[in-house]
């Protein structure tokens, strides 16, 4: 373990969780492979926090995600049981690529790194995760669930009560804690967690129990939670749809209860019934029905807003970030970001802030609905990924600045000096990186034909986490949603373990929880 690194262990939860951490772990690995750029310094992010060295029983040095990852039967596709990185047949579910192994050098502190390169599979052959993930996962990253299947219409892990009890299982919980001992006694200094789950189904269960047993075992440590929710739906199916309601809402009010922060991450418009169109970006063009579109923009987005902990000079802890944003109980948390950050030709980033006004300059990424209108107690703020000559003013000297932005000295205090003309009253803390996102394949090309006519492989991104009034409104509505509900025309959510008590219960949490946001709170509550 190189020394310094405030490690950070990553609960990976659910089948779209897992296209959203396959694409991450990806752009991760292929910063590691890019060669410093000479406007690059070397080592912004610290790797370590989120991977580990380790050994092959032949002496080889590998790098891997410091990763525990459970989801269903039938989700594995091309990654195999026999691991071609560590061949012990006494650990269970070793599983590596079966391709070309390069050892090579990165350009942080490691010793070395073993990275496979496999074909890169086509968008119409991908069904499932594993089917463009590039980096080895370990031999004790992998728990399958084998009770329930990933395809069919049987035997689906759908109702919240059912990912809740495959966690009371002794089977299923000694192997988690197994695993969770594993990488927590080889860390210098863990500084916590981050689940990333899927929020619309059972997993949303799974994800509770976890976050439950982390905060029991591990207290003081961080934990961050990623709710994840793949693109729009449709009214065609009343059951999932009603079943989604219900999971994500108790996913959210206990996954509150057990984690210093909670974050839903969607394309979508809405966490209610009513389907809402999914969110635009000026300079992307997605297929908002395909997951491995929508979980490739999450990603980038979740590479961005998590820059604070994985430093490498001055880092912020998870528990700093979370104590920032949760004040007075605002456990649940907004994202958003610009994907690409659009700086023009010839333009410095006080011209590109100039030209954003007073509109927010980022995309809503937790299906809350339009933020205009509502106001931020607080938030994180990264930049990323611009040439450091365009971060002040170009202007001929003598010329009349057009902005105080304009008068700023450096690119941070013009990040900063924005955030606060925007928002005088809210809590900012703000981040301005050279590095930028890696977007290389199997990243799907995105990227509208007017940003460049090249292949894109790297991309500016603003990204933010914001405590903001529209919970207030998005956690009211859910409430009004449930209230209208008949438990007992869904008897098979309720047979998998919840009672009508508990939504009653949770129809008050999560009353509770909405006034936490409501917008004449003072900041230091």
């Amino acid at each position: 373990m190189a020394g310094g690194a405030r490690e950070v262990l990553t609960l990976q939860l659910g089948h779209f969780a897992g296209f959203v951490g396959a694409h991450w772990w990806n752009q991760q690995d292929a910063a590691l492979r890019e060669p410093t750029n000479a406007q690059e310094q070397p080592g912004e992010l610290c790797p370590d926090v989120l991977f580990r060295t380790g050994q092959t029983l032949h002496g080889q040095e590998t790098y891997t995600p410091r990763l525990i990852l459970m989801d269903l039967k039938g989700s594995l596709s091309s990654l195999k049981q026999e691991s071609g990185l560590y061949r012990d047949k006494q650990l269970d579910a070793a599983i590596a690529w079966q391709g070309k192994l390069t050892t090579h050098k990165g350009p942080t502190t490691l010793t070395s790194a073993i990275t496979p390169e496999p074909l890169i599979p086509t968008e119409g052959s991908i069904r499932v995760w594993s089917d463009f993930l590039r980096v080895h996962l370990h031999p004790r990253s992998i728990c399958m669930i084998q009770k329930y299947n990933h395809d069919g219409d049987a035997g689906r892990l759908e109702a919240f009560g059912q990912g809740e009890s495959i966690l009371k299982e002794p089977r299923y919980l000694e192997e988690l804690e197994d695993r969770l001992h594993f990488y927590v006694e080889e860390c210098d200094y863990l500084q916590g967690f981050q689940i990333l789950c899927d929020l619309h189904d059972g997993f949303s269960g799974v994800g509770s129990k976890a976050a439950e047993l982390l905060q029991d075992e591990y207290s003081g440590r961080g934990i961050i939670t990623w709710g994840l929710l793949p693109g729009p739906y449709s009214l065609g199916d009343p059951q999932k749809n009603i079943y989604r309601l219900l999971n994500t809402a108790f996913g959210l009010v206990h996954l509150s209860a057990h984690s210093s922060l909670v974050c839903p991450l969607s394309l979508g418009g809405s966490l209610g019934l009513r389907p809402e169109p999914p969110v635009n970006f000026s300079h992307l063009r997605y297929d908002a029905t395909l997951p491995f579109h929508c979980s490739a923009i999450l990603a980038t987005a979740l590479d961005t807003v998590t820059v604070p902990y994985r430093l490498h000079s001055s880092p912020v802890s998870m528990v700093h970030l979370a104590n920032m944003l949760n004040f007075s109980g605002k456990k649940v948390v907004t994202a958003g970001a610009t994907i690409p950050f659009p700086l023009g030709p010839s333009q410095s980033l006080p011209d590109t802030l100039m030209q954003l006004g007073g509109a927010t300059p980022w995309t809503p990424l937790s299906a809350c609905g339009d933020p205009s209108g509502t106001c931020c107690f607080a938030q994180s703020v990264v930049l990323r990924g611009l040439d450091k000559a365009c971060h002040t003013s170009q202007l001929i000297p003598g010329t009349p600045l057009p902005t105080l932005l304009h008068a700023c000295t450096t690119g941070e205090e013009v990040l900063a000096q924005y955030l606060q003309q925007q928002q005088p009253s809210v809590r900012s803390s703000s981040y301005l990186l050279l590095t930028p996102c890696k977007v290389v394949p199997p990243y799907p090309s995105l990227f509208s034909s007017n940003l460049s006519r090249q292949a894109v492989e790297s991309i500016p991104v603003l990204g933010a986490l914001c405590s903001s009034s529209s919970l207030n409104r998005t956690l009211g509505d859910l409430v009004k949603e449930l209230t209208k509900l008949d438990l007992r025309r869904w008897a098979s959510f309720m047979d998998a373990g919840v009672e009508q008590d508990d939504l009653e219960e949770l129809l008050q949490e999560l009353r509770n929880l909405a006034q936490c946001y409501q917008g004449g709170d003072s900041l230091m509550d």
